[in-house]
């Protein structure tokens, strides 16, 4: 018989953070307005998820390193949240909303 140490399978830890705050920049809320109700559901549903888990998304390179960008269906569509999480302050601020062409262009104005 084997002796089973009392470690787990994956010694890692894992420290899940949750957002207390969601910010919105001036330029997400234009693009909000714009939206149908079922479209708002959409995005309120993936904000929700966001903000169990802010770590959803993929950090951007290069001059947008400071953006999480966050893939998600809406009205059937792939559409993109791009976003920022400061883990000190647990605050989310939702940046951008759109589909994948022009996306990081409008974002770098």
């Amino acid at each position: 018989m084997q002796k089973q140490s009392g470690k787990p399978e994956n010694s890692r830890l894992t420290i899940l953070v949750e957002a207390a705050r969601v910010l919105q920049t001036p330029t997400f809320k234009k693009a909000v307005k714009k939206l149908n109700p079922n479209q708002k559901s959409d995005l309120d549903s993936a904000v929700k998820e966001l903000m169990a888990n802010p770590d959803l998304g993929e950090r951007t390179k290069g001059d947008l390193a400071f953006l999480r960008v966050y893939q998600f269906k809406m009205n059937k569509q792939p559409t993109l949240l791009g976003y920022s999480f400061d883990d000190g302050t647990l605050v989310l601020e939702l940046m951008a909303l759109g589909s994948h062409e022009n996306f990081y262009r409008d974002i770098k104005r």
